[in-house]
């Protein structure tokens, strides 16, 4: 497949390029710094631009197979950096008439899983709270998918964690996996690559988590 990959630079995006090159997919990683991506492989084609721009972004995403997004705010000073950059990179997709889009959310903007132990709800509503900016505005990026002509998928992890991917963990189409409190990085990759020929998963959020 030919992939564009959106947030390249960072430790979802990153894997996501070197699996799908692992894979022998065709990638363009798309970069405001190429100096700051650290994967490297036949088949990859970097492409700098502006991802405030949609104009700038048509090129990368013109002729491709799907696009993968690992944009989103690290922090809660990033707050709206998910919903703003989505919004650019659907409306470039649209205008070159690509449909399937997967991008990253994260557990909480998902329905609560049901089975959940008592711990586990009191410890997602504080962090829920602490973070509410940040699940904000990928509530607002979600809205933007449900808005557009995409064929779009929101896979929604819990903590994340730094680990080499193993390919074993739990996916729940339109819902959250009870008990799931991380997943490492490379598997989320896994599953955003995974779900790209998904059909069940097209227009839903799908929760992951070991």
């Amino acid at each position: 497949m030919k992939l564009t990959v959106f947030g390249a630079t960072g430790g979802i995006g990153g894997e996501i390029v070197r699996q799908a090159l692992a894979a022998g997919h065709g990638v363009t990683a798309v970069v405001r710094d190429p100096a700051r991506l650290s994967v490297v492989g036949e088949g990859l084609e970097v492409f700098r631009a502006d991802l405030t721009d949609p104009e700038a972004l048509r090129a990368a995403v013109t002729g491709r197979d799907a696009v993968l997004s690992g944009l989103g705010p690290r922090k809660k000073a990033d707050a709206g950096v998910a919903a703003g950059l989505t919004r650019s990179v659907v409306r470039a997709m649209e205008a070159e008439g690509v449909r399937r889009l997967v991008v990253v959310s994260a557990a909480p903007v998902g329905p609560p899983a049901e089975r959940q132990p008592v711990v586990d709800r009191l410890v997602g509503s504080l962090v829920a709270k602490v973070l509410k900016p940040v699940y904000d505005d990928l509530r607002a990026m979600e809205a933007e998918l449900a808005g557009s002509s995409t064929d779009w998928t929101s896979v929604r992890p819990p903590r994340l964690q730094d680990k080499p991917a193993t390919g074993i963990y739990r996916k729940t189409v339109g819902g959250t996996p009870p008990s799931g409190r991380f997943i490492g990085r490379a598997d989320v990759a896994h599953a955003m690559l995974a779900v790209l020929d998904d059909a069940s998963t097209v227009k839903q959020g799908v929760g992951v988590a070991y």
